[in-house]
């Protein structure tokens, strides 16, 4: 859209600054992030937060309205990584209904965020800059004591645990007597320091069930049928969905074979994991001739990362979990917002976790030994990849649409680096972990970023970087390291001046600009990073009077 029509549309939606509406200019997001308390993103969004939660519109002057866009060329973050940053700096945000649109108008190539602010959870003030925030009239201020009390005295209405509800007309006659036999088995084995074997064999099955927490007042809960509930009770969980599908996909992404699981689950995840291709690999470590073996996926691994699908799925939204088998890596996806909120949270947590979207199932799959120890299973995970110098677990957290992905590898990091690591005892596998990373576009903490760029491993600056020439000569990757970083912006823009020039009268729209270059961009960036790298050349371009545009239409000078 133009820039009158954006205008016009931010009207419409967002027709005057409030307490949950602000305006802000913020040319330079780069700098104002996280920058300095009261002036920057973080700020205003723990403010609006902390009172009914809004919206944070960023490119606009807020007295002319004038869209004057905010430069994001030098803040290389897409949406989701951008929306992470934000939990990152802002203590106690919501993860939930947290997003952010991107607008760049048509003539002027002005970018506009929008970002969408939850209001803070209950009892919980949102942070930033170990300071709680507020909107006083027009100013931003410290929370006052008041609004502090306020927040803090809130009522919690407590959710109900779905797992946890009893189901109507379930009796033991519903649950699949091989399950109840294996959970007895495993509750044993939880349990064998504190409740003797003996006594555990004493019991009924209602008393069992009792102790795992599953029956109360004796009636089964929905944990009950989705842990040891025959097929044919399942369907006393409508319009709950439990089901967990296997697809085998191969190298072209095309479905091979695929089958549909569901209760009893304590039994049925077994054979789901009977349908990977679990192949052995070999490698010969230096110095000898005898081969070093391993499982492609470590078996604790990937049972724990479809135990925690099982575990933390939202029933609720009716979608079943998906479990896909691909030639180098397993993904697992289940419906749910990521309770911690960011996976750096999940691997910093010290102790247990506090909430669980299924707290009767969790607990549940405790007593059986179905999940390792409550919130030690996420870094158990990235533990054992790292030790098998397998690239760690990829996690794509989709708050919008409620949704949480998992991709396992099960091939080794590139051979080169692990042979770099081999011969250079200065490399650390965290070292190559962390290029890996970076070859495969995602992000990485600005404290890594620093830590590498100055041992001379990566090149460019914390917003902006790639593994270095160094790096990509010993690893016998020029030809990669090339792609990724692209042609130097001076060749850009001679390029363009030749298309121009060739163009003539009839000139060129940026589309086609695009297509003619987008070969020789950085492999590194997305599409949409590539198309905004475009504008911002050829607006610098336009600054320097070498090109000029009319209307749509970029024309030689």
């Amino acid at each position: 859209m133009t820039s009158k029509e954006l205008q016009q549309y931010l009207l419409r939606e967002f027709p005057q600054e409030n307490a949950c509406c602000e305006w802000k200019e913020m040319k330079n997001l780069k700098n104002s992030f996280a920058g300095d308390e009261k002036d920057d993103l973080i700020s205003y969004v723990s403010a609006i937060a902390n009172m009914e939660g809004g919206h944070l519109v960023i490119g606009v002057q807020d007295k002319t309205l004038e869209i004057v866009g905010t430069d994001l060329s030098k803040f290389n973050l897409n949406f989701q990584s951008a929306v992470w940053k934000l939990l990152e700096h802002c203590i106690n945000l919501s993860s939930e209904g947290l997003s952010i649109d991107e607008y760049t108008t048509e003539d002027t190539y002005k970018t506009v965020w929008i970002v969408h602010i939850p209001k803070h959870l209950p009892r919980r003030p949102v942070y930033a800059h170990k300071k709680a925030w507020q909107r006083v009239e027009d100013s931003l201020v410290e929370m006052t004591q008041e609004r502090l009390a306020a927040i803090l005295e809130e009522p919690i209405f407590e959710a109900k645990d779905w797992s946890a509800e009893i189901v109507p007309n379930a009796t033991l006659a519903d649950l699949d007597e091989l399950a109840v036999a294996k959970a007895r088995v495993m509750f044993k084995k939880v349990h064998a320091s504190k409740i003797p074997t003996e006594e555990i064999d004493t019991w009924t099955v209602e008393e069992l069930l009792c102790n795992s927490g599953i029956m109360i007042d004796g009636k089964l809960t929905r944990a009950a049928i989705i842990l040891l509930g025959k097929t044919v009770s399942v369907f006393k969980l409508r319009p709950a969905v439990v089901e967990v599908t296997w697809t085998l996909r191969d190298g072209r992404q095309e479905v091979v074979d695929y089958e549909h699981f569901t209760v009893p689950f304590i039994l049925t995840v077994d054979q789901i994991l009977s349908k990977i291709r679990n192949l052995t690999m070999r490698e010969l470590p230096g110095g000898t001739l005898f081969p070093e073996t391993m499982k492609q996926y470590d078996d604790y691994t990937i049972r724990e990362a479809l135990h925690n699908a099982i575990a933390h799925q939202d029933y609720t939204l009716q979608q079943r979990i998906n479990f896909v088998e691909n030639p180098d890596f397993l993904y697992y996806a289940n419906g749910g917002s990521f309770i911690p909120g960011t996976l750096q949270k999940a691997l910093a947590t010290k102790g247990p976790q506090r909430h669980f979207r299924n707290e009767c199932l969790c607990r549940a799959m405790v007593n059986f030994n179905m999940i390792d120890t409550v919130s030690r299973g996420i870094k158990k995970m990235f533990n054992e990849q790292w030790r098998r110098h397998f690239p760690m677990p990829d996690y794509e957290i989709d708050a919008l649409n409620k949704e949480v992905g998992v991709k396992i590898y099960g091939n080794t990091i590139n051979e080169k680096y692990t042979k770099l690591l081999k011969e250079n005892n200065t490399l650390t596998l965290e070292d190559c972990i962390l290029l890996d990373a970076v070859q495969k576009g995602h992000r990485i903490s600005e404290e890594h970023v620093l830590a590498l760029l100055g041992r001379g491993l990566l090149e460019g600056d914390v917003l902006e970087y790639s593994i270095s020439l160094d790096i990509a000569k010993k690893t016998k990757q020029l030809s990669d390291y090339t792609r990724n970083r692209g042609l130097d912006k001076a060749k850009l823009q001679q390029m363009i001046l030749q298309y121009l020039q060739n163009a003539g009268l009839v000139g060129a729209k940026r589309d086609a600009i695009f297509e003619y270059l987008k070969d020789v961009l950085p492999k590194t960036k997305t599409q949409e990073q590539q198309e905004r790298m475009v504008g911002n050349i050829l607006s610098e371009m336009k600054g320097a009077g070498t090109i000029i545009p009319k209307g749509r239409t970029w024309y030689l000078k």
